[in-house]
């Protein structure tokens, strides 16, 4: 009798413990399968790549209007550069022109020669003592420059030491142009005469024709835009331009 107590004491607290951990084993599955929060969950996931997208669409714009702008200046300041060129041509065209005038002829154009006076031929050349400033650089090749030219290739516009002559170009805005002869290549080329003084063909069968070497000239042009009150001088239109030009 005390033996069949004793055992059913004891099914009756296995029955219990299993109880418990049925009850334990179905809450978890209950928790692990249920759905709940699971929108706020993909709703914050599809929050985020929405926010990724719409940050690179807007670099993307933001960066495309500063290329636009950027290149929009570049523009305006290599137009400029072209149109210095074209005066800078001016001055080299004169170099035909008697030696003794071309520095009138040049400030007839009204530019401003910064050529330094200490720019003369070498000593030991043979053009030495027949220059001065800009025309030595126009005249005379520059493996005969003295230690007065400047033949580097940079442009400092607060040091007019650095550039040969300046003007200013347009308005509103108004451009200002430095413009630089670095290297000078001696060749034979003179004025066009035409066919003045001579016939179309050769006189005589014992004539040498004389071949046509041009003169080169390497400049350094720098345009760039006068700042008005309020502008910022780092993005202002500036263009540099590097030209061969053949006389």
């Amino acid at each position: 009798m005390g033996l069949l107590k004793a055992y059913n004491k004891l099914k009756s607290k296995q029955q219990k413990v299993d109880s418990k951990k049925g009850k334990s084993l179905s809450t978890t599955y209950s928790l692990l399968s249920t759905e709940n929060g699971i929108a706020l969950v993909m709703i914050l996931i599809l929050a985020a790549i929405a926010l990724v997208i719409m940050g690179g669409l807007l670099y993307m714009i933001t960066s495309s209007t500063q290329i636009s702008g950027m290149q929009k200046r570049y523009k305006s300041g290599l137009e400029a550069g072209i149109g210095g060129a074209e005066v800078a041509y001016q001055f080299i065209a004169l170099r035909g022109d008697d030696p003794t005038s071309l520095k009138t002829l040049l400030s007839s154009i009204n530019p401003v020669i910064t050529t330094p006076s200490e720019c003369t031929p070498d000593s030991s050349s043979v053009f030495a003592g027949l220059y001065t400033g800009l025309v030595t650089k126009l005249m005379v090749p520059t493996t005969a420059w003295g230690t007065g030219c400047n033949s580097t290739m940079s442009i400092d516009p607060t040091d007019t030491t650095t550039y040969d002559m300046q003007f200013d170009l347009g308005t509103n805005p108004t451009y200002t142009v430095f413009a630089k002869i670095v290297d000078t290549v001696e060749g034979n080329s003179a004025p066009d005469y035409g066919l003045g003084g001579k016939g179309v063909v050769v006189s005589g069968s014992s004539e040498v024709v004389v071949v046509s070497m041009p003169y080169l000239y390497t400049m350094e042009i720098d345009a760039q835009k006068q700042i008005a009150t309020g502008e910022d001088a780092e993005n202002r239109e500036r263009a540099k331009l590097s030209i061969l030009y053949q006389y």
